[in-house]
């Protein structure tokens, strides 16, 4: 057993884990923190994204030890303290999610997008989500969605 020490949504964390053990394993097994689901577990279906000193990644693939020292944000921290983030509003807003499988990874696959890309067109968009699997197939609702959060967050309307 190994101490990881990592900052998850803005709290710092340490936990014993196995060398072998998963950033997802950590987040929801040892953390409690279920935002990041358990999906295909091969980085195929992006319901485990995380942002990860800010990049986006799969929490299911990235080996918890090799993100010791990092800042872990999951669909918990985005919106933080004040409330919702512009995203979390806008998909509710938009009904961007019947199940809610998808939509923790997506909000966060979103945030990342806009992070890097405050105007992005509809098929920026597409490209950044292309690696989320809705099996709802609400893909029209949540590119709505994510459009209505850009206009909100670049005019000054929502946090960004």
């Amino acid at each position: 057993m190994v101490l990881l020490e990592i900052s998850v949504n803005g709290k710092g964390c340490r936990v014993l884990v196995d060398a072998t053990t998963s950033l997802l394993t950590v987040l929801r097994e040892q953390l409690h923190i279920t935002g990041p689901k358990i999906g295909c577990e091969t980085g195929d279906c992006g319901a485990c994204s995380v942002l990860i000193d800010g990049k986006l990644r799969r929490a299911c693939l990235t080996n918890a030890m090799s993100v010791n020292g990092s800042e872990i944000t999951t669909v918990e921290g985005i919106g933080g303290s004040g409330g919702l983030h512009a995203l979390q509003k806008s998909f509710y807003e938009h009904h961007a999610s019947q199940c809610g499988y998808c939509t923790p990874g997506m909000i966060v696959a979103s945030k990342a997008l806009l992070d890097n890309n405050p105007t992005p067109t509809e098929l920026e968009i597409k490209e950044a989500l292309s690696g989320n699997l809705c099996r709802c197939a609400s893909y029209v609702n949540i590119i709505k969605a994510v459009k209505s959060a850009a206009l909100k967050t670049s005019n000054g309307g929502g946090e960004p």
